[in-house]
């Protein structure tokens, strides 16, 4: 009996080992086998498939063009007159009103031609008045002579009263003359006055000082168009009225409208402004394919400063309660035409086209080939095959969770 229980134990011992060996050698399989190829009493698991449902939505297109902010309007201030800086009253960055005072110029030539102008027109009206007291003289003769000649014609010769008659006649036309010469040396002296007036350079509009290039004493030469750009007092920019210029593609033409109101992202500030659309070329530029188009954005504040990138939203289409689908489980084709991934009531995958439409940066509108409710494929398409089965698991995309 001993020898018998001693072989049943054995034989008990070596089944338990054979047991543990097959227990260990299927845990080891399951854990090198794919997740969606786990074997289970010989059968594949059916893989999961992330999708998402057909929904419908408003949509609504938009264009965004980066562009830097322009001052309104910017020039730099010339001297009309050369002359040197004998007054300065702005600095850099000074806010300064239409009109306001900038710098006055020392002229001491043109304050000495003025006075010789001055004195032309005196001298030219001293004349005047002597010609005319001449003509009236050379009239009342000649007037006088005349009479007498009608009413006694044998008491006065012909020929005084021709001579008389002359005189008239020159001393009128002296009359004329002097007159002439006034009015030339009244204007001499007018346009040197305003010539003078130059002296006082004025801020042609509201702005803001943003560079200088002179200073007291310095000189500035007369702004003509030979030496423009040779010596300025200052640069004034309009500031309180900012433009963007942005290049609007062809395709997008059609929807940008005069006066419409758009906005204007600001990074450097993290804010975002209104602006309106102001103008246009209104004409597509050939190398380029676009259109020159403007936004002003109001600065009252001065919170803007010319350079300052900013990113402008231009609406383009809008779309309402429209049938849509994440770009994610969409493969576009670029024609309109694209291909989904659609989990059927039996959870098998079928291939479809569909027509696409307006397109936002995270969805597509379908046209045509689904229905509201259907389950789509989310993601990769490539890692699924017509036909095969799956279990179906409803995701969210991050721009459908608000």
């Amino acid at each position: 009996m001993t020898e018998k229980l001693k072989a049943d134990r054995t034989r008990s011992c070596a089944a338990q080992a054979a047991l543990v060996f097959a227990l260990v050698a299927t845990v080891y399989s399951c854990g090198c086998t794919s997740p969606t190829k786990a074997h289970a009493g010989g059968m594949a698991t059916i893989p999961h498939a992330a999708v998402v449902r057909v929904v419908r939505r408003n949509l609504s297109s938009e264009l965004r063009i980066a562009s830097e902010f322009l001052p309104n309007q910017e020039i730099d201030v010339y001297a009309k007159v050369s002359g040197y800086v004998k007054k300065l009253y702005i600095d850099w960055g000074t806010h300064v009103r239409e009109g306001q005072l900038l710098a006055v110029l020392e002229i001491p030539e043109l304050k000495e031609q003025i006075d010789r102008d001055q004195a032309a027109v005196d001298h030219a009206k001293e004349d005047l008045n002597r010609s005319q007291s001449a003509y009236t003289v050379a009239h009342v003769t000649y007037t006088r002579l005349a009479n007498v000649q009608k009413t006694q014609p044998e008491l006065v010769a012909q020929q005084d009263i021709d001579v008389a008659q002359g005189k008239d006649l020159e001393a009128s036309a002296a009359v004329s003359a002097a007159k002439q010469a006034l009015l030339a040396a009244q204007a001499t002296l007018e346009k040197d006055q305003t010539m003078y007036g130059y002296a006082h350079m004025t801020a042609p509009f509201d702005g803001v000082v943003t560079q200088m290039y002179a200073y007291t004493g310095a000189l500035l030469p007369a702004g003509t168009r030979s030496n423009i750009g040779d010596s300025a007092l200052c640069h004034l920019a309009e500031n309180d009225l900012l433009r963007l210029v942005i290049p609007v593609p062809e395709r997008a033409v059609p929807d940008v409208r005069l006066g419409e109101v758009v906005n204007v992202n600001v990074s450097a500030l993290n804010r975002t402004f209104s602006g309106k659309i102001v103008r246009t070329a209104d004409q597509i530029n050939m190398a380029t394919r676009t259109m020159h188009t403007e936004v002003s954005v109001p600065n009252p504040a001065y919170k803007l400063v010319p350079g300052m990138y900013a990113s402008v939203e231009i609406p383009l289409q809008t779309d309402a309660n429209a049938l849509t689908l994440p770009i994610q489980a969409v493969e576009s084709s670029g024609n309109g035409i694209g291909t989904v991934l659609v989990v059927n009531s039996q959870n098998q995958i079928e291939q479809r086209q569909v027509k696409l439409g307006l397109q936002t940066p995270d969805n597509y509108e379908i046209l045509s080939g689904l229905k509201e409710g259907d389950e789509v494929v989310f993601g990769e398409q490539d890692q699924f095959k017509p036909g095969e089965t799956v279990v179906p698991q409803i995701v969210k995309p991050l721009t459908q969770a608000g």
